[in-house]
């Protein structure tokens, strides 16, 4: 799986730009074009492109493949390790970090070499909306990046109008089967379960992604289980030990796009029509299953 799962506030564009990194200008930028960005996690770069600002970015990080334009950039490193001489040599005016997978130390680090270094949260669904409208400012494309935050808000809006009124059922997410990790319920794919009709099993947990046990499962008896393609069509596999979960007995169990839902940006608004679509055969599944009233 490519490096999991979002903000320290610089006070203003003019402010951060003038801080004495490598390369700094001695004018403040006014567009986005004369400003220079290193975005360190796929996320962030696809985010600046979202905002308009796709022409201010200079450099990205490893698995940065969307949209294609940003496999055409340098690449500065991973989630990780940063090669400092590749960064010098870009001169960023500005480097993004992703709260959930940029480790403490490597911005730390970042700001003691004198970058200027924003972390941007997107941990859940209105974090990528907040996400994207403050790229836009620091990037000097407010508009843009208003509209497209305003635009991805309003449809999950409308997803969630749409289903509403669904009957709930239970749903197990699984990020990963060796080790077990599952989604709690801040994370943006529990929203979007939500959103849905759905009911994370494991929303009582604060972690992000949290890891667990089988029992754990089992003991929830998820009336459907959700993982992404990247798992293989064996994903959930050894959950064949186990026929009386009801998830089994129904035979729910759905693979989702793993490129939209892996990262959190306007793109999981894919994933959640597939998420919703499921939940939907889901209930259908479950209906057909249940004896209908009378019936002895």
């Amino acid at each position: 799986m490519r490096p999991a799962a979002f903000i320290l506030f610089i006070a203003t564009l003019p402010t951060l730009l003038a801080c004495d990194s490598p390369g700094a200008p001695q004018s403040t930028p006014n567009t986005p074009h004369s400003l220079r960005i290193v975005t360190l996690a796929p996320n962030l770069a696809e985010l600046v492109f979202a905002a308009g600002a796709g022409d201010a970015l200079v450099g990205v990080s490893a698995y940065s493949d969307y949209p294609p334009a940003a496999k055409a950039l340098p690449l500065v490193g991973d989630a990780f390790t940063i090669d400092q001489e590749r960064l010098a040599l870009l001169r960023p005016d500005l480097l993004l970090a992703w709260e959930s997978g940029t480790p403490a130390h490597v911005v730390d680090e970042l700001r003691q070499a004198g970058y200027a270094v924003e972390v941007i949260r997107t941990r859940s669904l209105d974090d990528i909306a907040a996400a994207l409208a403050r790229i836009g400012t620091l990037a000097g494309t407010p508009h843009i990046a208003r509209e497209v935050a305003t635009e991805f808000s309003v449809a999950l809006q409308e997803l969630g109008d749409a289903f509403g009124d669904a009957e709930p059922i239970r749903v197990f997410y699984q990020v990963s089967s060796r080790p077990l990790y599952t989604v709690g319920r801040d994370h943006y794919a529990s929203g979007l379960i939500s959103l849905c009709g759905g009911i994370n099993v494991f929303a009582n947990l604060d972690e992000l992604a949290p890891a667990i046990d089988v029992e754990a499962v089992i003991d929830r008896d998820p009336e459907v289980m959700l993982a992404g393609t990247d798992a293989g069509s064996d994903a959930f596999g050894e959950w064949d030990r186990w026929p009386a979960i009801t998830a089994n007995r129904y035979g729910n169990r759905f693979l989702l796009p793993a490129d939209e839902l892996s990262r959190p940006t306007t793109r999981v608004l894919v994933a959640g029509k597939v998420i919703c679509d499921a939940l939907q055969t889901a209930r259908q599944r479950r209906s057909d299953a249940l004896p209908a009233a009378g019936d002895s």
